[in-house]
């Protein structure tokens, strides 16, 4: 099985498709100073080989909650009392399956599990709470952080230069 390389041209679709994914082919291709046909080559590669996992829209949580009237975004430290493979793994679906989850973190050191969590307001948090921590006789410790503002929030990985690619000689 090989390793994926990814050349300049591909690293500057990734980069164009970061900043804006609803762009066009025909304005990807003009932007990456490529013909139409080489972009969307390239671009179907970067997708089928997994590199750009998906298209998604990015809801801003304060303009729904301006529009719903609610919104609680809650930052949870996770322990469990074991860390068998199978343990973790366990919670890791439970709370991968949860839809109030966006993000489940494994992490080390400290606890098992960072979890990011979009609920409608604290008595929606307590049911989370007891669905995905009270309920599992494996969690040991729970820490719940709310936001109560987001200074940062991107997509965006950093890509690397040519010249950071290349290994030295």
């Amino acid at each position: 099985m090989s390793t994926l390389e990814l050349d300049d041209i591909d690293l500057r679709l990734l980069d164009l498709l970061q900043a804006d994914a609803s762009l066009s082919n025909q304005a990807l291709s003009e932007r990456a100073g490529l013909s139409a046909a080489t972009c969307h080559r390239r671009v179907k590669r970067l997708r089928d080989t997994g590199v750009i996992e998906s298209v998604v829209a990015i809801v801003s949580p304060q303009k729904l909650a301006e529009a719903c009237g609610w919104g609680l975004s809650a930052l949870v430290e996770v322990s469990l009392d074991v860390q068998t493979s199978e343990a973790l793994d366990a919670f890791e679906a439970r709370a991968a399956a949860e839809p109030a989850v966006q993000q489940c973190w494994r992490v080390s050191p400290g606890p098992d599990f960072v979890i990011v969590a979009q609920v409608a307001d604290m008595p929606a948090y307590l049911e989370l709470a007891r669905r995905l921590f009270n309920q599992d006789g494996q969690v040991r410790n729970v820490r719940a952080f709310f936001a109560t503002k987001r200074a940062k929030f991107g997509t965006q990985l950093p890509l690397p230069t040519a010249s950071a690619k290349r290994t030295p000689t």
